[in-house]
């Protein structure tokens, strides 16, 4: 298996993608291919050390900042660390590819290089958030800004593969992210898509609202990617407030100390499960090629999670398992609509 890391990815690239790419070669017995500036990687993998013999190389001489302007500087700068890296996807010389880079980056440069899955308008980044009784995939969390009704349509059909295919799940319960459950509710987009995803054939419940979503009353959340985004990290910014704020009172006295240690499995167990980091990247469904997305804030051990997400990606062979449900899934909703 050949997993490709995007070495200047993230926030305080190249160390973590560095340190990750070693402990993943260790972890899991792969070469880990890290894509970056050579001069720059070379030395710091030497003084790794431990399974850097592992880690193989490949020179990308530029790099796609967070500031950089997403469709416009995939072009200018052609040969930058995740246009190198997904054209070996494209090449079939790598099975799955994570960076931990610019999201808008990630997008561009994989529409451009690794193209889209037939029938797919536009591919969509998802999350598997936690909630009551296990996950939620939801769709989309940041790829597309500005949406029609459409996408909405395809990112619904797509989250219900995902769902089938990853979490395992028959007939997954679609919900439409609105501010409202009554079908009336939302904005146009909102209202627009509703009746599509009604005679689509996928099993949609209606509309929901955030509670629903956690709630657990769906498998699958369908909303644009500016909604999903400030979803995504308003509900990571909630998680982290109540763990430091929990963590802060339980430290308050001794006797909370001593109620603190007596529940702390109970207390890791919850930090395990709100903790981003676990999953650590979010596939960008509808590309032809397996390509996951991490925070910018990745650090090592989050930049390991994705690569054994993307590592079980590839043997499911999820990619193949796409291609054919999506045709097979978008065929049928063309002739459920139009009937």
């Amino acid at each position: 298996m050949r997993i490709i890391l995007d070495a200047m990815g993230s926030d305080k690239y190249p160390d973590p993608e560095v340190d990750a790419a070693v402990q993943a070669a260790g972890i899991f017995g792969d070469e880990i291919l890290l894509v970056g500036h050579e001069g720059r990687l070379r030395p710091k993998l030497q003084a790794a050390g431990g399974n850097s013999a592992k880690v193989r190389l490949i020179h990308a001489p530029e790099v796609l900042e967070m500031t950089d302007k997403p469709a416009q500087n995939a072009r200018r700068k052609a040969e930058n660390s995740m246009a190198v890296g997904l054209d070996l996807i494209k090449s079939g010389e790598g099975d799955a590819f994570v960076t931990a880079g610019n999201t808008g980056g990630a997008m561009a440069n994989a529409l451009f290089r690794v193209g889209r899955i037939h029938g797919v308008k536009r591919p969509a980044l998802t999350a598997l958030f936690p909630v009551k009784g296990g996950h939620c995939v939801v769709t989309d969390i940041g790829a597309n800004a500005d949406c029609k009704p459409e996408y909405l349509l395809q990112f619904a059909v797509m989250g219900s593969i995902y769902a089938e295919k990853v979490l395992k799940i028959t007939n997954p319960r679609v919900g439409l992210l609105s501010n409202g459950e009554e079908a009336g509710k939302g904005n146009e987009l909102v209202k627009e898509t509703f009746p599509l995803l009604q005679t689509s054939g996928l099993n949609f419940v209606g509309n929901i609202e955030g509670k629903e979503l956690f709630g657990g009353a769906v498998d699958v959340a369908v909303t644009d990617g500016f909604t999903g985004n400030i979803l995504l990290k308003s509900s990571e910014a909630v998680a982290k407030l109540l763990i430091d704020s929990l963590r802060k009172e339980l430290m308050g006295s001794t006797r909370t100390k001593v109620g603190a240690l007596l529940a702390k499995p109970a207390f890791n167990e919850l930090r395990k499960i709100m903790d981003p980091g676990e999953v650590g990247a979010a596939p960008l469904l509808g590309i032809d090629g397996l390509v996951f997305v991490g925070h910018g804030r990745s650090d090592s051990r989050a930049l390991v999670s994705a690569i054994r997400v993307a590592r079980q990606a590839v043997e499911v062979n999820l990619i193949e398992a796409l291609r054919t449900a999506i045709q097979e899934r978008l065929a049928s909703v063309h002739t459920e609509a139009a009937g």
